[in-house]
């Protein structure tokens, strides 16, 4: 009598334990799931922004201007435009746990919108065809990248503090060659930009996963997807930059 027991309460706690596998897994796809919809939804509107935006000459003409040479030249306005999604961004680093979900999700929708605002430069650098190309680059490499995060079982975290000094490394870089504009260094940058942009997807969507907790509120979880969202968004942003510096046909 006392092996049947010993037996059925092992038998009990297998299930148990598997029940909160099976939990703690449906909760997991539900809570990235929200992130890349997040992400996603952020990607339209900024496209949508940016190319509504391109397309309004009284916008254009307020943000950029002809040089004398004839090249687009971006005017005052247009340098506060380009640096204000870093205001964004530190304000929900920052200041996400002061904030309701709500309101940190409108944050990221205006974010997303001023984004679109700052990249409409690029319907007058580029050709239509080099930019649905290249974001289609970027889109396929981003959800194969995203993937193995999400996916492999070895740890990435010895991948952060590498890909970090790689990323400061291109932000002086980037400011130092707006002085020098030298093209050499700027194609160097975008090579490089692409490589650590690559593994900062992976090594985000993984930190992001283990960041999921089944015990969290639902307060929680919410600001955590939006600022998984936020993560995942820069690195495609970025990436789709790179790229397209790198395989964008000029006007």
């Amino acid at each position: 009598m006392s092996d049947f027991n010993s037996r059925f309460t092992l038998s009990t706690q297998s299930t148990s334990r598997a029940q909160a596998s099976v939990e703690i897994d449906t909760g997991l796809r539900e809570y990235m799931l929200r992130i890349y919809n997040y992400m996603a939804s952020a990607l339209t509107l900024t496209g949508i922004v940016a190319y509504f935006s391109a397309n309004t000459p009284a916008i254009i003409n307020t943000l950029y201007s002809l040089g004398p040479s004839g090249q687009v030249e971006p005017t005052g306005l247009a340098y506060l435009v380009m640096f204000s999604p870093l205001a964004f961004v530190l304000v929900l680093s920052f200041g996400i746990n002061k904030m309701q979900a709500s309101t940190a999700q409108a944050v990221f929708w205006a974010f997303a919108a001023i984004m679109g605002l700052s990249l409409a430069n690029i319907f007058l650098l580029y050709t239509g065809a080099s930019i649905t190309r290249v974001f289609f680059i970027t889109a396929g490499t981003f959800a194969g990248m995203s993937l193995f995060g999400y996916t492999t079982k070895r740890d990435l975290s010895g991948m952060g503090s590498f890909l970090m000094m790689g990323l400061i490394g291109i932000i002086i870089a980037s400011v130092v060659n707006i002085f020098l504009a030298s093209s050499a260094l700027h194609f160097i940058i975008s090579v490089i930009g692409v490589l650590v942009f690559v593994g900062l997807t992976a090594y985000d969507t993984q930190k992001i996963k283990s960041m999921y907790l089944e015990a969290d509120a639902s307060e929680v979880v919410a600001k955590k997807a939006i600022m998984g969202a936020l993560t995942l968004y820069l690195d495609f942003i970025n990436l789709f930059v790179m790229l397209l510096r790198l395989f964008g046909e000029r006007r």
